[in-house]
């Protein structure tokens, strides 16, 4: 089971569980009922004799939970009605894999009529290590269709992840409506073409790319994603990774009037910081906030050039003292209209650079140096060092891996990873929220390949951040081997223990594959602002 701090097997014995089994659920509990009658395509009334009780225990912590199976059946107890949940997707592992649904739409393998599933006789007690564990999901490089997210969201919350980071913006796409903003969606969410590969190759597919989501679509993913306990933190990146909105709308830029980007890497062209731009970005949040419940927003910061800020008015207005100091004073305005709202920034590291506005999270991507920056000044920070989560970066050097590009990322290099750099103190560490990994979808153009790159590293990621500071690969493998039926019957088209299989790979996109220490190398160079 992943992930799974202790199990402990009551004799030798099962529990049948069957569908007229009946479910005793306690006070606020109704959701979670709900959920696991449709998970194990069971209708589970209430009612007494329960072969199914579920209670909140005060006494456990909020996302712990106890789950007993014994010949009277099976009692899960949480710290809160997330830990209850936690502990039925604990159940869920312990079922037979053809119990388990294949995709959202469709059934799954049911038990023979009249019959239920052997559930093994265990007694195991559990609780997360960190608050945060994450999976950043970007939809703007590739868009995905809702039922696809949702599926996404399914997988996180089976592997116990409460956490989605929706990038929902990008120099190749914009993915959301915005009232008063038509050509967002009209132009902005659709590119000419597609760059294939790493760019040194300079390959296109010659086909447009493009998609957005309707309020009601993004309604519908928070609602699926909350019932899950999950909670869908959305971030559109400002002021830098502009280019469709600035396709759409060449007043918000600095002169560009060309299309939405079509290759990878980062655009020059940014927002202008007008009082048009700055009411854009304004009214862009504002309808953010009326559909996302998250207090964290995501501004991004990241990655945001300022050659176009040679010249810009807002400088000498503002008595700044160049181009450099303009995205932290953007980054203050953004920050104070979110708190007027009750909301706080979600950011990238490159906002250590500048003065990090009070209670906002940081996203720690460029290696470890910037969460350890961030812990020692006091900031709370999500730890993601690319070298350790980024899931888009090559599994092996097997020349069939598709598009091979970052640094080697193995399964077992993304079990060693802990959230807690090394050298802080314990006030320290407190301030490090917990760990996500980023899934970002350049060279990921369909729900398959995201499956692919994807699992089983998030199996390895996910017990990181659940389970204790003591790492067991060998006994994590085994865990693994029992789980990838599971993934089976879900339809998950994970990479293969033994390497990617004959059409994994991707000929017509090469990639760009980057040794750790030149990788290490260029992440001193890229973070000497923040020493």
């Amino acid at each position: 089971m992943i992930p799974l701090a202790s199990a402990i097997r009551l004799g030798g014995g099962a529990f049948s569980l069957g569908p007229d089994a009946l479910l005793s659920a306690g006070e606020g509990l109704d959701g979670v009922a709900d959920w696991l009658r449709h998970a194990l395509c069971f209708p589970l009334p209430m009612g007494e004799p329960a072969a199914l009780r579920l209670a909140v225990d005060p006494g456990l912590s909020t996302e712990g939970y106890a789950l007993r199976i014994a010949e009277d059946g099976v009692s899960i107890l949480g710290g809160s009605a997330a830990g209850v949940f936690y502990g039925a997707q604990t159940l869920r592992q312990l079922l037979p894999s053809g119990s388990l649904l294949r995709l959202p739409a469709e059934g799954r393998l049911r038990p023979k009529k009249d019959e239920g599933w052997a559930v093994p006789f265990a007694d195991i007690s559990d609780s997360p290590r960190f608050a945060w564990r994450g999976v950043m999901l970007d939809v703007a490089r590739h868009f995905m269709p809702v039922a696809d997210v949702l599926r996404f969201v399914d997988l996180a919350a089976f592997h116990k992840l409460n956490v989605l980071h929706l990038h929902l913006t990008d120099d190749q796409g914009w993915r959301i409506e915005v009232p008063g903003w038509p050509r967002l969606t009209s132009v902005g969410a659709w590119r000419r073409e597609t760059m294939l590969g790493a760019r040194m190759h300079g390959r296109y597919d010659g086909r447009p790319h493009g998609g957005f989501y309707t309020a009601d679509d993004l309604r519908e993913i928070v609602s699926y994603a909350a019932q899950r306990f999950v909670t869908v933190v959305p971030e559109v990146d400002m002021p830098g990774h502009m280019q469709a909105a600035i396709a759409a709308y060449p007043s918000l830029g600095n002169g560009y009037e060309g299309p939405v980007r079509s290759g990878w890497g980062i655009s020059p062209h940014v927002l202008n910081l007008s009082a048009e731009a700055m009411g854009f970005c304004r009214d862009v949040l504002a309808y953010v906030c009326s559909i996302f419940p998250s207090p964290l927003i995501g501004i991004g910061g990241d990655e945001c050039p300022a050659g176009e800020w040679a010249d810009n008015p807002v400088i000498a207005r503002e008595g700044l003292g160049g181009p450099s100091e303009l995205q932290g004073w953007f980054t203050g305005r953004m920050a104070a209209f979110l708190a007027a709202r009750g909301r706080r920034v979600f950011g990238w590291d490159e906002l250590l650079a500048h003065d990090v506005p009070p209670k906002s999270v940081i996203a720690a991507w460029r290696g470890v140096s910037p969460a350890v920056t961030a812990a020692k000044a006091g900031i709370s920070v999500v730890s993601c060092p690319d070298i350790s989560c980024y899931l888009d970066y090559r599994q092996s050097d097997d020349p069939g891996e598709p598009t091979p590009v970052g640094t080697l990322l193995t399964l077992a290099d993304v079990y060693d990873f802990d959230p807690i750099p090394a050298g802080l103190s314990g006030a320290e560490a407190a301030n490090v929220l917990g760990g996500q990994v980023n899934v970002w979808t350049e060279h990921m153009e369909s729900a398959r390949r995201v499956d692919y790159m994807t699992y089983p590293r998030l199996c390895a990621f996910a017990e990181t951040v659940w389970s204790t500071t003591v790492r067991d690969y060998g006994g994590f493998r085994r865990r693994l081997d029992a789980h990838l039926p599971r993934l089976d019957a879900l339809g998950v088209n994970y990479r293969p223990m033994s390497g990617p299989r004959s059409g994994d790979d991707r000929p017509d996109a090469p990639g760009n594959p980057r040794s750790l220490p030149d990788r290490l190398a260029e992440l001193h160079e890229m973070t000497a602002d923040l020493r």
